[in-house]
């Protein structure tokens, strides 16, 4: 490899046996032409989407205050370090039509109308007898996802493989298990599994040499090895600046799969859990930050724009004794005694804890004349504001700066918040939301799903 003056050029790949390591946006990728005239490349859009299972405490997740001189709430606590990346909403309502509250299967239909606006087909129940329609992300992936090698990636930490079942009032567990859509008839599977995803993003799945990756594998050799000499190459023809980014994103790449190379070989040695395959850290924390950091690596690579990440799926019965929550998070959305309740906020605040991080890894990750969290505008938060099944006033935040588009510090609450909120039809629909962002996005709509306007951000 011969590295010049030139500008490198945005795609290059470092390729081994088994492995195909995208690089992170280096300033020699700048044309030189231009290089006097920007600092670094154009910052490019990125969507994600972090979903919340089973609402919250809606009571302990809204800031007192509005406008910029808001207080945070016990629940959204985690993120006050963020408070001028972070936009709290309140008020939205996936209830418009008031079919989203009725009895029976609410989980799966507050999951599917979150990012589609459709409610599911009354008789899906097996197969593929699906009916929703095209979610937000995959719209976005459309627009932007085509100039990625990954189109989007669809992540969860609980495993999907019940999905061909029914789960909530007799629909198919594939509502309660997905927020994204591909078409109306198309669910796209939620991968929980590290491994996977690592392998997804960094192996080389042109390879013609099976056998050198099962072989690596065996002699737990890292997938950066075979690519270590062209790494060295190319980084003696970089700029001081750009040699030292580049190694601490391979560093961060090698450290993410000796975690996952932790987690096999912990499975290996103890009794793994019924639906926990090897690769899946033990610990929900450790679990959490481990995707979050792949969803980095995507990002930073520009292997993908647009994720959607399911911290768990509706109906989700997890349990949290780590934090002193040994209850089914489920069950203990509908017991409504004070013991509960209180383990249902520390849950909601486990859960924001971890979005925090991830916030915290997206400000400190260099992206172009910024971070990735300025470039990226990320959706937090659940499609019912209880356990007891009220879709309106829904709890949700919006962290990045949208490319500079989007201005946070503030809490807006909507109509059908305190008091509106309350009722089972009307208010703000999400949809308004999801026109605004496609619009920040480059995107122009003029309606979605059941959307009425935009909203001022």
């Amino acid at each position: 490899m011969i590295i010049t003056r030139k500008a490198i050029p945005r795609r290059t790949v470092l390729r081994g046996v088994g492995a195909a390591v995208a690089l992170p946006l280096l300033d020699g990728m700048v044309p030189a032409a231009t290089a006097l005239a920007q600092t670094a490349a154009r910052p490019v859009p990125r969507f994600g989407v972090v979903y919340i299972p089973n609402g919250v405490v809606i009571d302990e997740w809204t800031p007192a205050g509005d406008g910029a001189g808001f207080a945070f709430s016990p629940i959204l606590a985690p993120l006050e370090p963020f408070r001028d990346r972070v936009l709290v909403l309140s008020g939205l309502t996936q209830n418009v039509n008031g079919l989203t509250a009725r009895s029976g299967a609410v989980h799966g239909r507050c999951a599917t109308k979150f990012l589609t606006g459709a409610i599911p087909r009354p008789f899906g129940q097996e197969g593929n007898d699906f009916l929703a329609d095209v979610s937000l992300d995959q719209l976005v992936a459309r627009e932007i996802g085509g100039e990625t090698p990954i189109g989007s990636l669809e992540l969860s930490l609980e495993s999907g493989d019940k999905g061909a079942g029914t789960c909530d009032g007799g629909y198919s567990c594939t509502y309660s298990h997905t927020i994204s859509w591909r078409g109306p008839r198309t669910p796209l599977p939620m991968e929980h599994n590290p491994r996977v995803v690592f392998e997804r993003m960094f192996g080389d799945g042109g390879s013609t040499d099976p056998a050198a990756r099962r072989a690596r594998a065996r002699r737990r050799r890292s997938l950066l090895d075979s690519v270590r000499g062209k790494a060295a190459d190319l980084s003696r023809g970089l700029g001081s600046s750009d040699a030292a980014r580049l190694g601490e994103y391979l560093d961060a790449v090698r450290d993410i799969e000796r975690r996952i190379q932790g987690a096999e070989a912990q499975a290996a040695r103890e009794l793994p859990a019924f639906d926990q395959p090897a690769g899946v850290p033990a610990g929900f924390a450790d679990h959490a930050r481990l995707m979050f950091d792949l969803q980095v690596l995507a990002w930073q690579s520009d292997l993908t724009r647009v994720v959607t990440f399911m911290v768990g799926r509706e109906f989700s019965s997890r349990t949290y004794p780590e934090i002193g929550a040994p209850g089914g998070h489920h069950p203990l959305s509908h017991e409504g005694s004070a013991a509960s309740r209180e383990q249902l906020v520390r849950i909601n605040k486990h859960h924001a804890e971890q979005f925090a991080y991830y916030v915290d890894r997206l400000a400190a990750t260099p992206d172009g004349d910024g971070s990735l969290l300025d470039h990226a505008i990320v959706y937090y938060g659940a499609g019912m504001a209880e356990g007891d099944h009220r879709p309106w006033n829904l709890p949700l935040v919006v962290a990045g700066g949208g490319g500079g588009r989007l201005a946070g510090g503030r809490h807006l609450r909507f109509a059908g918040g305190a008091g509106g909120g309350r009722s089972v039809d009307g208010g703000t629909p999400l949809a308004n939301l999801h026109v605004t962002v496609l619009e920040k996005l480059g995107m122009r709509v003029d309606r979605l799903h059941d959307s009425t306007g935009r909203l001022d951000l």
